[in-house]
């Protein structure tokens, strides 16, 4: 009796976890038709070579799907709005070097560790509970800027230009915040954003997420979502990722992109015959043998910055 109690808990709880990624892939869905409408057709940055491989101009049923840390972007996004919060005094030494740690971490390991990612996200919302959703919006665009925009991979953005050329919709898929998300696409010139989705009342954080953080098959469901709400044939469409852990993701579609790719992806789109693409230089894609003590220097590093710049605060 008590290993079928046992078996049945069990059953609940990962019946409970599929329905929080639904939750999450739909809430997100959500949120990414309404910002694209917000988008538009805003200026787009075409000063990159381009790489158009496959996308059939004028095949509306297709779009590509973009994850973002360490595929568009090198390191996580959420690190970097991070910075920038902190540069506006939303949160104290201490709580920067906890993301200075964690975006050592990420570097060091070159994937996502699902309890990794929840610890960053836990972090970023009890820094913006209570604050207004267009406060943080407004000091998003300012942030993107300072911290981001030098961060833009440039064969990447190639990849997404080629689809927006061949007249195809071009979306992030990213467990950062949708409203970081939306700001980075607006700013490539993308279609809109798939994201973690915060929830808000009033027009205020509340500190609580909908659903769950958009990561691995949560964006799988967001696409399948945003998918069928579009109208497109994911046998037509593209998607890009760095992390196994997007795997699900990836699966969907008809062609899928391995980019700057973790040792796991790299060996599973290989056995699937999936393409590549690794635009880091040869020393930043090596991730074995890295010793324990560069981690500890990294974040003994971030701390050391963020004394530094408080002292001249002072």
């Amino acid at each position: 009796m008590a290993a079928f109690d046992w078996l049945t808990s069990l059953t609940g709880r990962r019946r409970s976890a599929t329905a929080r990624s639904v939750l999450a892939g739909e809430a997100a869905a959500e949120a990414a038709r309404k910002t694209s409408q917000e988008l538009g057709e805003g200026a787009r940055d075409t000063g990159e070579a381009r790489e158009a491989e496959f996308p059939v101009p004028g095949d509306t049923r297709a779009a590509a799907f973009f994850d973002l840390d360490n595929t568009v972007m090198q390191g996580a996004a959420i690190f970097h709005f991070g910075r920038g919060l902190y540069k506006r005094k939303f949160f104290r030494t201490r709580d920067l070097a906890r993301f200075a740690w964690q975006q050592a971490y990420f570097r060091l390991a070159g994937s996502e560790n699902p309890e990794h990612m929840q610890d960053v996200q836990a972090s970023a919302l009890s820094i913006i509970q209570g604050h207004r959703v267009e406060d943080l919006r407004e000091m998003g665009e300012e942030i993107y800027d300072e911290f981001m925009a030098d961060r833009i991979w440039p064969g990447t953005r190639a990849l997404a230009q080629a689809h927006l050329d061949a007249g195809q919709k071009v979306w992030l898929v990213t467990a950062a915040p949708v409203e970081t998300a939306t700001i980075i696409a607006g700013r490539l010139g993308l279609t809109g954003a798939l994201g973690t989705v915060a929830e808000s009342v009033g027009g205020v954080y509340t500190g609580r997420l909908v659903g769950e953080p958009l990561h691995g098959p949560a964006k799988a469901e967001a696409v399948r979502a945003l998918a069928a709400a579009e109208g497109l044939d994911l046998d037509r469409c593209a998607a890009y990722s760095d992390s196994a852990n997007d795997i699900p993701m990836l699966s969907l579609v008809g062609h899928p992109y391995a980019i700057n790719p973790d040792g796991r992806l790299r060996k599973h789109a290989r056995r699937n015959g999936w393409r590549l693409r690794d635009y880091r230089t040869g020393r930043k894609a090596v991730k074995v043998g890295v010793p324990a003590a560069a981690g500890i220097g990294a974040v003994a590093g971030g701390a050391a910055a963020a004394a530094a710049l408080q002292r001249r605060r002072r």
